[in-house]
């Protein structure tokens, strides 16, 4: 095969005319009339492609729902987890490939307050909110607001969240953009901006990673590196205590590059916890976050953002899910690098803030750089 799925020394940023395009899409954005029509809705497929490399993704959620590259010996497959049926995805819980969001990650009570303002969200997790309540961003229609094929295919999808809903405060508009910038490497770009009221925003990615392909067996022997010297330590529920804790000395010490399976004894239940995130940011504010090696496939996926924290998360609740050709999913059958800011940010004054108020804009980059083993 050739050398293009080698390891690049550096990093392929977006293209500048996207960046731009996408945000002159922000400013005096209205909802176009098939967004406010969702009955009329149907779900797309679409894939972007370069070369081996391609992903697919649809509008049902905003969702990733594979991504297929080759491996040491050329054989090319589908390393992310996903159902056979689209109508699966429908009331999903595992979120597989989702953009989820308003707010990601657990808020605790379901509740919270801004400017003296209480609110309360959908419970969706015992006695929480989790991705946004029971009908979050990856259970809804989004609109496909611009494609482009050729070198660099990329697709922008849009959605206006309304006021109160699943409980949150204002409209709220959502861009987020799939593009392929290079030979085996893709990004996801997400912008939000409050239309009329000041609003919590914490958008993540939600895709299953199984570098041997997925339904080949668990992630634990596969090598995870994350590049984070603290944790934000959880309670029973998953809600953090607040503290930041170090992570040397501990089973959740991914320093340098180890097997998930070597500790997960040691860790109640898998991972699922949120890393801070070591490291200056570059001049566009982007630091390496993870490196996840699989030795029978060799391949490596490399994960940069510019988010503060990356939830780490071990498919603990998969219990034979039956996915895309006839694969079971079981427990431990994929791994989650979510980029995010601290999860329940809006009970911990010390985490970065969420609140953003009318005008401003979220943005959260994630570029995904696959390569081979040498």
């Amino acid at each position: 095969m050739s050398g293009s799925m080698r390891m690049a020394s550096s990093v392929a940023w977006p293209c500048l005319a996207v960046v731009v395009a996408v945000a002159a899409l922000m400013i005096g954005l209205v909802a176009p009339a098939e967004a406010r029509k969702e009955g009329k809705q149907s779900i797309g497929y679409y894939e972007l492609r370069r070369g081996e490399f391609s992903i697919v993704v649809t509008n049902w959620g905003a969702t990733i729902l594979s991504v297929n590259l080759p491996d040491k010996n050329g054989k090319i497959d589908d390393v992310v987890l996903g159902y056979k049926k689209i109508g699966s995805y429908v009331n999903d819980t595992t979120y597989f490939g989702a953009l989820v969001g308003r707010v990601a990650n657990r808020i605790a009570g379901g509740r919270f307050t801004v400017k003296g303002q209480p609110y309360h969200t959908y419970k969706n997790d015992g006695n929480n909110t989790l991705h946004g309540g029971h009908r979050g961003f990856n259970q809804v229609f989004w609109s496909v607001r611009e494609r482009v094929t050729g070198q660099f295919p990329y697709i922008t999808f849009y959605y206006r969240s309304y006021d109160g809903e699943q409980g949150f405060p204002g409209a709220l508009d959502v861009l987020v953009t799939y593009k392929i910038d290079g030979d085996d490497s893709y990004s996801v770009t997400m912008y939000a901006r409050p239309v009329d009221k000041p609003t919590p925003v914490n958008l993540a990615q939600h895709t299953y990673w199984n570098l041997r392909g997925h339904g080949n067996g668990t992630i634990l022997d596969h090598a995870v590196q994350i590049f984070a010297s603290a944790v934000t330590p959880v309670d029973a529920d998953l809600i953090p205590t607040g503290a930041v804790t170090p992570v040397a000395g501990t089973p959740f010490d991914f320093r340098t590059p180890a097997a998930p399976g070597a500790h997960i004894a040691d860790v109640p239940g898998g991972y699922d916890i949120n890393y801070v995130l070591d490291g200056e940011a570059d001049g566009q504010g982007v630091r390496k976050v993870a490196v996840v090696s699989e030795a029978t496939s060799g391949r490596v996926l490399e994960l940069w953002s510019d988010q503060p924290g990356v939830q780490f998360y071990t498919g603990n609740f998969l219990k034979g899910d039956e996915g895309k050709g006839g694969a079971h999913y079981v427990k431990h059958g994929g791994l989650c690098l979510e980029t995010q800011d601290f999860p329940d940010a809006l009970h911990n004054p010390k985490f970065p803030a969420e609140i953003y108020r009318k005008g401003q804009v979220y943005k959260h980059y994630m570029l995904y750089k696959f390569s081979l083993a040498n």
